[in-house]
This record gives structure tokens, C-alpha cells and sequence, in this order.
């Protein structure tokens, strides 16, 4: 069986949508300033996971994600 059908899914608790964004972010009072940690989002969780970071001041970036051998 081939990992090629493998998909990569939304970071939400208990979602397993596919993932259309990707969320760079970073605690600062963890992470060096450079450090970039990523959470994957759906179209449904994008708004909802990025609140969350912007919220804690962690979000940094989001971008469109493209699934591996799309």
C-alpha cells in the first residue's frame, strides 16, 4: 500500500478535512524569533485556529497550503 493517498488534515481537534492553509506561528517565551511552528487548517477551521494564535499574539503567517504530490 502506498503513502500517495495520504492527505495532509486540518489541525482542528477531531476534524479530518483536508488542509487548504497553512499557519505559521511562534511563542515567542519558547521559540527564537525565526522559529516557525505550523498548524494546518481547513476552509471551516482557517478563521477559528487563526483567531486562536492571533489572540496569544503567536500567528504569524498563513498561507495557502498544497497537499504532497498535488
Amino acid at each position: 500500500m502506498s503513502d500517495d493517498s495520504r492527505q495532509d488534515i486540518c489541525s482542528a481537534k477531531g476534524c479530518t478535512a483536508p488542509a487548504q492553509h497553512a499557519l505559521a506561528w511562534n511563542n515567542p517565551k519558547v521559540h527564537t524569533p525565526d522559529r516557525r511552528k505550523i498548524w494546518l487548517a481547513c476552509e471551516e477551521h482557517r478563521g477559528s485556529l487563526s483567531e486562536f494564535l492571533a489572540a496569544r499574539n503567536f500567528l504569524k503567517d498563513v498561507t495557502p497550503h498544497q497537499q504532497a504530490g498535488a
